[in-house]
């Protein structure tokens, strides 16, 4: 494969550079092409390539769905929301309705042709069949979602190709510089710095803004502009994202005489025109003097973070930019504060996302800091960036020099034209010559980054920092620094290899500083950049000179040179044959070095040579090198080193042999002391060297060095360390992915040559002239079927290969290995080279101790590198044409054997201790026989795949597995990764069975031995019994290996009750399945059915998975229950064993015995049934039909039932839902949670630790990062997978890790597109159902006794019918429905009664459709139903019945449909009646026009409905005026009232739902008493009266009387003894949700005689268990039960229409308000005629309609209680009895007779109104009208008795708590005898009774009886006072006092008045008035 070039040709070194064999090897290296090994139909295989699902456009066939379409309201919809209230009693049904809908008017659907025609059966089927073959999708899993990425364990991440990094890109382009004085040029450049890093990201971008003009000022110390020099747009690279990242831009200028602040003083003043001349003219004459040198001037630096996000006071419009400057705070300063504070919660993803993806932007800076002459150093400007983000009193002292500087800043293009490389390069494309560059920038990484180098690169930088002359003698003070890079000692050695700045040449032999002015130790900020040859040797080194520079001319030595050396220091660059780098303090000579200084360091003493300083080091340098050829790392080096001498042969200097092999191994060993970054770098070349010296190892002195072991272990030791750095690289399986492009494309395998039969030998090994490309995919190879990839034309079918294998059981290495002595001698043998795959079995299978460790932590790698080195090996001795047994040695594949048995042992010994580890072993152990499937014999792959189900079975028979679940689980993902094999079809044997035709080839790509071997079959099986092959027997699984294994693993593992099991197990078959779908070699339907064949056991394990099956609509399902025993979650032996063997070690298989179907079995999730269904599905859809209906034509009933039971749950789990439940479920909903799925499992393999977690999360953070940025921390958290937001540590130091995958942020998902697909899927599932339903009716057509199976087929059609399904699959449908009841008449209306009643609710359903396709559809069937049912006895009385039970039922649950639609499906079946010739002659037309117009009135009750949807208790009214209507037609009348049950239910209210029960249970039993006359069974409803006397309005009264025995009648499943007992059972429940526990007795009081006569003791202990709970709720409820609350609520105005002046009484629910239902009420009827309109009338009188508004609607609310004459307190005395069975209320209004509501108490009166309802709370209603008022008017005299009477109840309930409460007896006391309230009944008796103690009035009885009162209130008082004095502590004594003195006082005031006749002394002492007081004489009143 041609390595791919960025650059338009390869970089490479200085001619001769390569002479050096380490920079060979490196050019080699980053220059040759790749070696790839690839498989020719490897993209077929799923573990290399995603099959994606199908999108929208890709052949998809759209379907209709009814739920998707959108109804737009009828004219009549419109008009009946304007329409006035209804009164419900009276109107009669239907004249209403029919005054606005004319039936006859109506437009009736298209009709369907043909419809009344006789044809066969036969014919039928066949029309329908190829009805249903049309529009079908070819393959379903193209529509059914994709598994989650986690679970595809076979995908192995593919290898990325080699290339260059980079970071986030920014291209910055450089438009304007101007200043508002241009006398000179100024010279700009720029470079990234992190603030917080302290450090520089980025290498100094130099350029020129000057123009012409200026640029000649210096022209004569420019010899020449090169044009890369003109750049003026950059690209920067920054691969960690920081929020402290700025663009610091520097201003020089030529050097002039002054310091800093003097050159720049002209450009701050405010006048510069006056002097503007003068200034030109001093510059003019400083640039021709010293051209050359350049002074610091100005900076700025730009916070990079407002860029990216739109901080600060940016422009984002490209065509304006902003000002920043006005203010004196400068731009830059701002807008980095005020971004940061603007950002602060930015994380590094988010900021990184950005930085890929910002609007471009133009940046106008307008102000540059003046530089300061003392702070010119790196710490100095780390301190203005920190500055620049926080308030600070620094910069505001710091002056600006006013500039304009404007930039361009946007993201990188991914193609930029005119570019040049950092090492000057061009980088495709590059048109010409004649553009101006732009250059890509090296990044400085703030830390380091971990990718291997991929091209040549070889610079260094030198940065000056500091030089310290201040005790140097003589004048030396304006200091410049020369840089050279010497190759010797003269100043001709010195190189041109120093980049030039801008408008200058390209490269330099030397470099200046700036100067600072009159500065003895001057800081320096100066970056030279140069190119280092390739070949550095001992004698290159740098050459730093020092200059003073004379900036004026003095006038008495007119030619003063410029320059004076005043100090020289020199640095090596070689030492101990490394590169030298990093910083140095450097003394500085006085004197020029002497000669051959540069072989020593500057540190070393030199005789006669003076030093600045005493020797001390003055100069301070920093030296950084970017080299992909010096690796800058000792141990790296050492080893590079002495392996080039192993090479050479040659013993390095002062090294023996021995020693020589001692440092060998320790260089070796010590790599993986290497830096991390360095060892990275280069990885590839290391790894080739280790390679290189397993296989040839270096002889010294005639003795080859062992050196084998060790560098195995390094290998081991360095793929650990990589995993390790590279930890976001490691996909799922483990693999890490730098590591797998070093062995796809990176990897050097070095070959031996061939030494015999005159093949010219190589030279030595393919370490470094590798070639192009091996040719392994040459396509005039011939190739054989079963082998395409690597092999040519075989003499032995592989496939009659295998099958001999599993015919004989045992492989005989003999005849299986060895082959043909003959042919084997015609290969060349190679003696004593090695082979790096034999090398690497070798030495894994004798390691041992750590090597074997490491080996086994990171065996993916050397599987694969062996994988590798096997193919390559074999083209390179061209064996790919060979015979499979003759390709490798027998010791090589005696060391897989031994190799692979390790490894199981390994896996199952370890798998509990270390589960990572060995989930990791166990999927590259899996991987590694993949491959081997295409290299060697396959007949030995299969042995070593069998090999673990021995070891299993071994292990389980000595009883040592502990726990197999772990096992259970790794040998699934093992299955699965084999099975991913591009060949899986083939290596199956699919041909020649029973079960496939067998004409043709089956492979896509045939050959000869494949097309022959049909007769592998006969070979491996002599049977001729086609069941074997139906069933997972042993025979199919000898035949089919590989897929006996999948299905064998999958029956045992929904054996298990463990959910993960069931799930991975599933996911191997679904995925095999996927991939066979989506394959392009098997779109032929022949070779699908093929395929096909081979799954066919999936259908029985799905039969015996039924009792698992999730299904969403019947949960009443039974289902086997799940048990776990001992184990807990343990796998039983029993099942362990059926996982471990396969069946080809199987001596025999047990029948299954359906008696042992294990209740142990666990139900299957939603996620698990669908993902089984669809491979059962699919199985179905591709297999032959005649062969399956020759198959179950064989099969007992009970299983094609199940078969059926199967559609059924198909069926519901594949229902479309509709784009609006769609758009409502969250994506969380939608996607199941992995997080869960995974510590599920983990849970189960002991996975889950702290570590793991972290990681787990690490690596989801890495995936929203692209390929660039690292994942530091995120601020938000995604939900289920990818989501970060759960980290809980901050690690600021993590390195860069290229992240494995590009993942773009999620999307919003596309509700249109996943409709469309979620629709085509359900519809494809649903006509498969078809088939499969009209198989198995042409299968029970064929025998009565399958007779069963027809009312089966019919229960399901009927579940589909009820689903959401589209016009397609409806049609078809249809069709199917009216050929199944054509031909089974009598099962249906005879013996299946419930079906029929089914049906007709279906097709009703479906004539209110608004698709109108559907409607013709749903109107032809019911009316050929009717047309059927009056053939068979010329009445269709049982149809008539259903169908309006049907309609009924359907609008009493469903207020959705449009009765447009229905009315229209009515009118076409009439339309039916009209046109039916035949029958024109019968009754039948008028039955049909009765039954219309039937429905037709039903139909308008509906629209009165909907009217009233946001009122339930009109809403109920309603139903119950149609219930009432129904009542000579029981059961529509118990539809009703079951839905009216329903209605209450979803509002709450038990008790009404309950008595709605109670009624339909009392109406049943009416009926029953008439059909069957028991004993033990209810009389009627006069049984349930103690329940309710309500229910006495149910009896069958004689004009209500309609006999059940009448067709039709009573027919329903609840008018029998199980379905009265069923109403009851949920009356009582009802009843117990609403708290009414007595009535629950009442209910079961009814139920126990049935039980009792049934001896159902079961369900009599369930019934007592139920009244112990209800009366133990009484007891424990005592004092807390709480029911409903009742008001009064008369409607006035004539808005309401017949509700004008009705009164009725409402129930609401306990503790309701006022307010509350006055808000409810005004809130409804505002809505329905206006907010202004309604009024609520505040008082409780007699309402004068004559003064009210006629324009308005009243409401007065009242609060009522119940009302109960005296003498039914004695039999309702509990709470529960005083709130059931209520009808009469009551409330009371205060008056005066002056018309005032309250006066004083001796004008005061009461009204009390006495309100009687129709019925009995609790009804089946909420409301009842009021049918009966009555007024009773109290005097005030009265009024003062209840008073009292009230006081002393309230004292009585106090005094009788228990246990009493102090403080409700003194609330009590303190309202009776307070001083504050005792006015209150001593004014009573003053105002009533003062008048009769004196004599002045006749007492009546009322004085009498208010005298009784008081005296009973004296005594409770005074009763009420000895308590509280018990009860008292002692600090209430006095309160005590007070009391009693208060009653005293009280009680001396009232004696007189309540005895008249006694006269008593004024003087009584007070031991006399307590004595009266404690035994007052007081009678109850």
């Amino acid at each position: 494969m041609g390595r791919a070039c960025r650059t338009i040709s390869p970089v490479i070194p200085e001619p001769g550079a390569e002479q050096d064999p380490h920079v060979a090897d490196c050019l080699k290296k980053y220059t040759s092409d790749y070696t790839v090994v690839s498989r020719k139909y490897q993209s077929y295989s799923s573990s290399y390539c995603n099959k994606d699902r199908m999108g929208h456009s890709e052949g998809m066939i759209y379907q209709e769905y009814e739920v998707d379409v959108e109804d737009t309201p009828t004219q009549f919809e419109r008009d009946s929301n304007k329409r006035q209230s209804i009164h419900m009693n009276e109107t009669p049904r239907g004249s209403w309705a029919s005054s606005i809908f004319d039936l006859k008017q109506s437009q009736a659907d298209l009709m369907l042709p043909n419809l009344f025609d006789r044809l066969t059966p036969e014919t039928v089927d066949k029309n329908n069949e190829n009805n249903r073959q049309e529009k079908r999708q070819d393959n379903i899993f193209s529509l059914y979602p994709q598994q989650e990425e986690e679970e595809v364990i076979e995908r192995r991440a593919p290898a990325e190709v080699p290339k260059e990094h980079f970071g986030h890109r920014i291209l910055v382009k450089c438009l304007q510089l101007s200043l508002e004085m241009e006398v000179e040029p100024i010279f700009v450049s720029m470079a990234l710095y992190d603030a917080r890093e302290r450090k520089k990201i980025s290498e100094t971008f130099y350029f020129d803004l000057n123009s012409e003009n200026m640029k000649r000022l210096v022209s004569n110390h420019i010899p020449y502009q090169d044009i890369s020099t003109l750049s003026r747009a950059c690209t920067f690279s920054i691969t960690y994202p920081s929020p402290d990242v700025f663009l610091v831009v520097r201003l020089e200028k030529v050097l002039q005489q002054g310091d800093i602040s003097e050159c720049a003083e002209p450009y701050m003043k405010e006048d510069k025109s006056a002097k503007e001349e003068k200034y030109r003219s001093q510059a003019g004459q400083f640039c021709d003097r010293l051209g050359s040198y350049r002074m610091p001037f100005a900076w700025t630096a730009i916070y990079l973070m407002n860029i990216v996000t739109g901080g600060g006071s940016l422009e984002r419009e490209p065509s304006r930019s902003k000002d920043d400057m006005s203010t004196g705070r400068r731009g830059s300063m701002d807008r980095g504060r005020s971004g940061f504070e603007k950002r602060r919660s930015w994380s590094p993803d988010t900021y990184g996302a950005s930085l890929d993806n910002f609007r471009p932007i133009t940046l106008t800076v307008s102000s540059f800091f003046k530089q300061e002459s003392d702070k010119l150093s790196d710490d100095d400007l780390y301190k203005f960036l920190a500055d620049l983000k926080r308030p600070s009193s620094v910069l505001k002292r710091v002056k600006c020099i006013p500039a304009t500087l404007k930039l361009d800043i946007s993201p990188c293009p991914e193609e930029v034209r005119y570019l040049l490389t950092p090492d000057l390069h061009r980088v495709e494309p590059y048109p010409d010559d004649k553009g101006r560059p732009t250059k890509d920038i090296l990044e400085f990484p703030s830390r380091e980054i971990f990718v291997p180098s991929t091209t040549y690169r070889n610079l260094l930088y030198v940065s000056p920092k500091y030089l310290n002359f201040a005790n140097r003698q003589g004048s030396a003070r304006n200091l410049a620094v020369k840089v050279q890079l010497m190759s010797g000692e003269d100043e001709v050695h010195a190189l041109p290899v120093i980049f030039g700045k801008s408008s200058c040449p390209e490269f330099a032999k030397e470099a200046y500083t700036t100067v600072t002015y009159h500065n003895k130790s001057p800081d320096f900020y100066e970056e030279i950049k140069m190119k280092l040859p390739g070949g550095l040797s001992e004698v290159h080194h740098l050459l730093f000179t020092f200059y003073h520079i004379s900036c004026q001319v003095k006038k008495n030595e007119p030619t003063t040179p410029v320059e004076v050396p005043v100090g020289y220091t020199w640095l090596p660059l070689i030492r101990d044959g490394q590169l030298v780098v990093g910083d140095f303090t450097l003394p500085v000579s006085v004197d020029r070095p002497p000669p051959r200084y540069s072989m020593l360091h500057p540190d070393v003493q030199l005789n006669n040579m003076k030093w600045v300083d005493s020797h001390k080091g003055v100069f301070n340098v920093s030296i950084q090198a970017v080299s992909s050829i010096h690796p800058q790392d000792e141990f790296i080096s050492r080893f590079l080193n002495l392996t080039h001498s192993a090479n050479e042969q040659k013993l390095p200097p002062r090294l023996t042999e021995t020693s020589f092999e001692n440092e060998l191994k320790r260089s070796v060993m010590d790599l993986m002391n290497a830096k991390g970054d360095r060892l990275v770098q280069f990885l590839h070349l290391i790894f080739d060297k280790l390679l290189y010296l397993m296989v040839r190892p270096p002889v010294i002195g005639g003795n080859s060095i062992s050196i084998g072991p060790t560098c195995f272990e390094a290998i081991a030791q360095i793929v650990k360390k990589v995993h390790e750095l590279l930890e976001e690289k490691n996909d799922i399986n483990g693999r890490n992915i730098t590591l797998a492009t070093y062995i796809q494309y990176g990897c050097n395998i070095p070959h031996p040559g061939l030494l015999q039969h005159g093949i010219p030998t190589m030279s030595g090994y393919a370490t470094l002239g590798r070639p192009s490309s091996l040719p392994i995919n040459k396509q005039s190879c011939l190739r054989s079927t079963s082998n395409p990839d690597l092999a040519g034309q075989t003499p032995t079918s592989p496939d009659a290969e295998v099958a001999g294998f599993i015919g004989t059981g045992n492989l005989d290495r003999a005849g299986s290995m060895r082959g043909d002595d003959t042919l084997s001698n015609n290969i060349p043998k190679m003696r004593g080279k090695k082979l790096i795959h034999e090398e690497f079995a070798l030495q894994w299978v004798v390691s041992s101790g750590t090597t074997r460790d490491l080996a086994l932590n990171n065996a993916w790698f050397f599987l694969e590198l062996m994988a590798k080195a096997m193919a390559e090996h074999l083209s390179h001795v061209d064996k790919l044409e060979a015979p499979r047994q003759m390709r490798f040695p027998d010791h090589f594949i005696d060391d897989i054997q031994a190799l692979v048995s390790m490894l199981i042992r390994d896996i199952v010994d370890r798998h509990i201790k270390e589960p990572p580890l060995i989930k990791s072993l166990n999927t590259s152990l899996a991987f590694f026989l993949h491959d081997l499937l295409s290299l060697m014999d396959r007949g030995f792959v299969y042995q070593l795949i069998s090999q673990k189900n021995v070891t299993f079975q071994t292990l389980h028979k000595m009883n040592l597995l502990q726990d197999s679940t772990g096992l259970m689980l790794l040998r699934l993902d093992f299955i699965r990764i084999v099975c991913s094999h591009e060949h899986y079809f083939p290596l199956n044997l699919p041909f020649a069975t029973p079960t496939t035709p067998s004409s043709g080839p089956c492979s896509p790509t045939p050959s000869t031995g494949s097309i022959t071997s049909h007769s592998s079959y006969t070979s491996t099986s002599t049977l001729t019994d086609k069941g074997i092959f139906y069933q997972l027997t042993i025979e199919f699984r000898q035949q089919h290996y590989l897929c006996g294994l999948v299905l064998s693993d999958l029956s045992a593992a929904l054996d298990t009750y463990n959910p993960v099991i069931h799930h991975r197990a599933i996911n191997v078959l679904r995925n095999l399945l996927h991939n066979h779908d989506l394959d392009i070699r098997y779109t032929d339907p022949e070779i699908k059915g093929r395929l096909a064949a081979m799954y066919l056991p999936v259908i029985g394990i799905v039969i015996e998975a039924l009792p698992q099956l999730y299904d969403p609509y019947l949960e009443e399902r039974n289902r086997h229950s799940i048990h776990f025993d001992e184990e807990g979650n343990r796998i039983n032996q029993k099942v362990a064993m059926a996982i471990a063997s396969s069946a080809v070690y199987k001596p025999q298989e047990t029948p299954f015995d359906p008696s042992e179907t294990s209740s142990r079995k666990a139900g299957l999730n939603a996620e698990a049934t669908r993902n089984l269904l669809v491979c059962f599905m699919w199985v179905l859809k591709n297999c032959d039909h005649k062969a399956l209906r020759q198959w179950w034509s064989t099969l007992p009933m009970n299983k094609l039932a199940s078969l059926l039971d199967v559609v059924h749950f198909i069926i519901s789990n594949f229902e479309y839902k509709g784009k609006k439940a769609m758009n409502q479920c969250s994506q969380q909903t939608l996607k199941k949670s992995t997080d869960m799925k995974s510590k599920l499992e983990e849970a189960i393999l002991g996975t889950g630790n702290a570590r793991t977690e972290m990681m787990l999360r690490r690596r989801q953070n890495s995936v929203t990062s692209g390929d660039r940025t690292p994942p530091l921390v995120s601020s938000e958290g995604n939900n289920g997978s990818g989501g970060s937001g759960r980290l809980r540590w901050r690690k600021d130091q993590v390195q860069w890790r290229h992240s494995m995958e590009v993942h773009e942020s999620p999307k919003p998902r596309d509700v249109e597109i996943d409709s469309h697909v979620e629709g085509s899927l359900a519809a494809e599932v649903s006509m498969i159902s078809l088939d499969l339903i009209e198989l198995v009716i042409q299968i029970a057509q064929t025998s009565d006794l399958m007779q069963p199976l027809l009312s089966s087929a019919l229960r399901v059609l009927l579940h589909m019918f009820a689903l959401n399904q589209s016009t397609l699959v409806l049609q078809n449908m249809f069709s199917t429905q009216r050929a199944l009841v054509t031909r089974f008449l009598d099962l249906l209306f005879e013996e299946e009664t419930e079906q029929c009643a089914d049906l007709c609710l279906r097709l009703l359903r479906h004539c209110s459709s608004s698709v109108s396709n559907t409607r013709s559809q749903a109107s032809a069937s019911l009316y050929l139903l009717m047309r059927q049912n009056f053939e068979l006895g010329n009445n269709f009385a049982r149809v008539k019945m259903q169908v309006t039970m049907s309609l009924s039922s359907l609008v009493g649950q469903n207020q959705n449909f449009n009765e447009e639609y229905l009315r229209k499906s009515l009118k076409t079946i009439l339309t039916y009646a009209e046109a039916d010739i035949e029958l024109q002659e019968t009754s039948f037309p008028e039955q049909v026009r009765d039954l219309v117009f039937n429905l037709h009135m039903i139909l308008s009750d509906t629209v009165k409905m909907k009217e009233f949807q946001e009122d339930p208790e009109m809403l109920l009214d309603l139903m119950y005026r149609i219930a009432k209507g129904y009542q000579t037609s029981p059961d529509l009348r118990l539809t009703w009232l079951q839905n009216m049950a329903g209605k209450h239910s979803e509002r709450g209210n038990h008790a009404e739902a309950a008595q709605c029960l109670v009624h339909a249970a009392g109406l049943v039993a009416e009926y029953l008493n008439m059909l069957e006359d028991r004993p033990y069974l209810p009389v009627g409803c006069v049984t349930f009266q103690h329940v309710t006397p309500n229910v006495l309005e149910e009896s069958a009264v004689s004009d209500d009387v309609v006999s059940p025995d009448e067709e039709g009648i009573c027919t329903g499943k609840y008018f029998t003894e199980n379905g009265l007992v069923g109403l009851l059972e949920q009356a009582a429940g009802s009843f117990t949700m609403g708290g009414m526990y007595e009535l629950v007795n009442e209910v079961y009081k009814i139920l126990l005689p049935i039980h009792e006569a049934n001896r159902d003791f079961k369900k009599l202990a369930h019934i007592h268990q139920k009244l112990q709970e209800a009366f133990t709720n009484i007891t424990r409820q005592k004092g807390k039960r709480m029911f409903g609350t009742y008001f009064r609520v008369g409607f006035y105005g004539s808005k309401f229409g017949d509700l004008d002046g009705e009164e009725y009484i409402y129930k609401e629910p306990a503790i309701t308000k006022l307010p509350e239902i006055a808000h409810r009420l005004v809130g409804f009827y505002g809505d329905r005629f206006g907010e202004d309109v309604v009024h609520v009338l505040k008082d409780s009188n007699t309402v004068e309609k004559e003064k009210l508004d006629p324009e308005k609607a009243y409401i007065q609310i009242t609060y009522v209680e119940p009302y109960f004459d005296y003498y039914e307190y004695r039999e309702r005395v509990t709470y529960f009895e005083k709130n059931c069975k209520l009808k009469r209320f009551m409330y009371a209004t205060p008056f005066t007779l002056d018309g005032r509501a309250h006066g004083d108490l001796k004008e005061q009166y009461k009204r009390k109104t006495i309100l009687t309802t129709v019925h009995f709370f609790p009804y089946v209603k909420t409301r009842l009208s009021v049918i009966e008022r009555q007024q009773i008017i109290l005097s005030p005299i009265e009024v003062a008795i209840e008073d009292v009477q009230k006081k002393t109840k309230e004292l009585s309930v106090a005094l009788n708590q228990d246990p009493p409460d102090t403080k409700i007896l003194q609330m009590v006391l303190q309202g009776c005898i307070g001083t504050t309230v005792n006015q209150g009944p001593l004014e009573v008796a003053m105002v009533f009774l003062s008048k009769v103690a004196e004599g002045k009035e006749v007492p009546s009885k009322h004085h009498n009886k208010l005298r009784l009162c008081f005296k009973d209130f004296m005594k409770k008082t005074s009763d009420a006072l000895r308590k509280n004095k018990a009860l008292i502590t002692s600090e209430q004594k006095e309160y005590q006092r007070e009391l009693e003195r208060n009653f005293h006082n009280f009680t001396d005031k009232i004696q007189p008045m309540i005895s008249p006749h006694i006269k008593k002394s004024k003087h009584k002492s007070k031991e006399s008035r307590s004595k009266r007081a404690q035994s007052p004489g007081a009678s109850q009143c």
